[in-house]
């Protein structure tokens, strides 16, 4: 199961990244690139810095024959059918559980502490999603106020405190996942936003300039 859910994850968050790129104007070769280092680059980072043997898509090929079929699908249905923006938002929400989830675990197997596997899970969940926006010209959705980055972090101590009180990883890995992809899509429907310290009437004023030479 575990390797299942790893295979959806990186299908999902490849999906993602290929509607993105199709919306920026993007052809083939831009939406495999995106969808590339949506599905693979948060495992990427994480697998580097564990250092526990060779980057995953490394490993196993199966990683890059999914995340290409999958770019090239969605970019070719993208063509022929409007695909509301909300779809993809809920498409990164289940990439982002399923991540999330993956990296704790693969941390855990790498004999880290909960702390640095829980940093884990969340820089899987998060990095892919800021490659493509960044690559895609947007201020990535983990620097704004939405509740993206804080679910990762949520659901990643949901799955710890499973493990701690000897729940079976098959049965708290699935808990997780809905758990995050729930609160992520009720954030995307209710429009839950984390607040934002320097906005409307907390903005930082402007001091003036006293070495201009215009007059008041």
């Amino acid at each position: 199961m575990f390797h299942y859910l790893d295979l959806l994850g990186v299908i999902v968050f490849a999906v993602s990244g290929a509607l993105e790129a199709r919306e920026r104007g993007m052809d083939v070769f831009g939406a495999c690139a995106i969808g590339f280092v949506t599905a693979l680059g948060g495992g990427t980072l994480r697998d580097m810095v564990l250092q526990h043997g060779p980057v995953f898509w490394v490993r196993d090929s199966t990683y890059i024959v999914l995340v290409t079929l999958a770019s090239v699908a969605t970019f070719l249905t993208a063509q022929r059918h409007t695909v509301p923006r909300r779809i993809l938002l809920i498409a990164d929400a289940g990439g982002l559980a399923v991540a999330t989830t993956i990296g704790v675990q693969k941390a855990l197997a790498a004999s880290v502490s909960p702390v640095i596997a829980l940093l884990m899970g969340v820089v899987t969940g998060v990095v892919g999603g800021i490659g493509r926006d960044v690559l895609c010209n947007e201020v990535p959705l983990v620097l704004c106020e939405d509740i993206y980055a804080t679910v990762c972090l949520v659901g990643a101590i949901l799955f710890l405190a499973l493990r701690a009180t000897h729940v079976p990883t098959d049965l708290a890995s699935p808990i997780a996942v809905a758990f995050m992809f729930a609160l992520r899509v009720a954030a995307i429907a209710l429009n839950l936003r984390l607040p934002a310290v320097l906005r409307g009437p907390w903005r930082r004023q402007e001091w003036p300039d006293h070495g201009s030479n215009e007059t008041p």
